[in-house]
């Protein structure tokens, strides 16, 4: 094969390209620089070659790999550290494995794709490349254009290496956006030591904990601490969640009665009445000089749950939870009043509501008009239980003649002694 120049970039000469185990190896010859990284002084003075191997673009859906001899030379300066040194390419960066223009395209898609899905991908495209080396180029490529400007407004927040064991801690440069550094460990200590390196800070951006508060105000005094947007609707909903839960009034849970046919009514009673009784069992242990531990571990009770009851004087109930747009109550009124009106398929009622809101399914809506079938049904059998009339026609009593075609309402009691009268005439 004819030498070729400029095939893979400046200062490489190809002397041969063989296919073998599915892949092409192109020989080369290098001609980098020959100035001493240490010194800079350059070097006519040859040590030995050193072979370097770089994965270069794939040939026709094929890897390739570029073998490059590259002169190893001695370094004349006495003073340097440096006895020997290879020469640098500019088609590669020093101690790497593939050359720049595969680094660039692996960076690109571990920074649109990821790790693992570039992995794959890359693979397709015959550049097989680990998605652990994706990642590292990514970080590498991070660390070099970062640049030595001073911080001025910084943001600082935790992040889980797995959530609930370890955490680390991520800074950011708010004006700039963009990661100024990432912390193994989250403590006010190394908090401190890393803002101490900056005494340009000014502002720090942080949530409500008190560890890095802790450890702003031990590296950087001066730096004016300020709690993030996020962090401050963060709090005030937690903080509106809390008191929602605290008081049932106010939180949207009115203490509904039981509707007719409930038929958790009798089990709720029966609750009622087993913690009046553990309350009284509390009352007459406490009252004999035990302690709250010894109480609640003599019943099976929190020994704050003990202290509770002692300190009000009567068990606490257990609220109910809020309604919510799956329970068919949360639309009672609108219920109530399609019932009274003789509305009473559960279909048609089940469509009206999920105009409404209504995000629960139809067999939970059955289930509370079944409770209220089966009420209507007791009214109905209830309204029967009196004395029943039956139709008879008017007669006269001394003739036993129809005294009219009309009719008149008799009770039973009343038509049987009618007739018993006209059996004894």
């Amino acid at each position: 094969m004819t030498k070729t120049k400029l095939a893979f970039g400046p200062g490489v000469v190809v002397r041969s390209a063989v296919f073998r185990e599915n892949r092409w190896f192109v020989s080369a010859d290098g001609a980098g620089a020959r100035s001493c990284p240490g010194c800079g002084e350059a070097s006519a003075s040859r040590h030995s070659w050193h072979l370097r191997r770089l994965q270069d673009l794939p040939i026709q859906g094929a890897p390739v790999v570029l073998e490059l001899r590259l002169g190893r030379w001695r370094c004349l300066n006495e003073g340097c550290a440096r006895k020997t040194f290879v020469e640098r390419l500019t088609t590669a960066f020093p101690f790497a494995r593939k050359t720049q223009r595969v680094s660039d395209l692996v960076r690109l898609f571990g920074h649109a794709a990821g790790g693992r899905t570039s992995e794959k991908l890359l693979a397709r495209l015959a550049m097989p490349v680990s998605d652990n080396a994706i990642l590292r180029q990514l970080k590498r490529h991070s660390s070099e254009r970062r640049d030595r400007v001073p911080l001025r407004a910084i943001a600082i927040d935790d992040w889980s290496w797995r959530k609930g064991f370890n955490y680390g801690t991520i800074i950011v440069d708010l004006e700039r956006r963009i990661v100024a550094d990432v912390l193994e460990t989250r403590s006010a200590k190394k908090t401190a030591d890393w803002v101490k390196q900056h005494p340009e800070i000014e502002v720090v951006s942080r949530d409500r904990c008190g560890l890095y508060a802790q450890g702003v105000r031990q590296g950087a005094p001066q730096a004016r601490q300020v709690a993030d947007r996020f962090h401050l609707l963060q709090n005030l909903r937690e903080s509106i969640e809390r008191h929602m839960t605290r008081i049932s009034r106010f939180a949207g849970r009115p203490q509904l009665p039981p509707t007719t046919g409930d038929r958790h009514a009798a089990r709720r009673g029966e609750c009622g009445h087993a913690r009046q009784a553990l309350f009284d069992r509390v009352s007459s242990l406490r009252a004999s000089g035990k302690t709250f531990v010894d109480i609640a571990a003599q019943i099976g009770v929190d020994h704050r749950t003990v202290a509770k009851w002692i300190k009000t004087g009567f068990p606490l109930h257990r609220r109910r939870l809020a309604l919510k747009p799956t329970s068919p109550l949360y639309f009672q009124e609108f219920l109530s009043r399609r019932w009274a009106e003789g509305d009473r398929v559960g279909r048609r009622l089940f469509h009206d509501l999920r105009h409404r809101g209504y995000t629960g399914s139809f067999s939970n809506l059955e289930r509370l008009l079944s409770t209220w079938r089966a009420g209507s049904r007791e009214k109905k059998q209830s309204e029967q239980q009196y004395r029943k009339f039956i139709e008879i026609p008017a007669v006269d009593p001394a003739t036993g003649w129809q005294i009219s075609p009309g009719h008149c309402r008799f009770s039973l009691h009343e038509a049987d002694a009618a007739t018993h009268a006209r059996r004894e005439r």
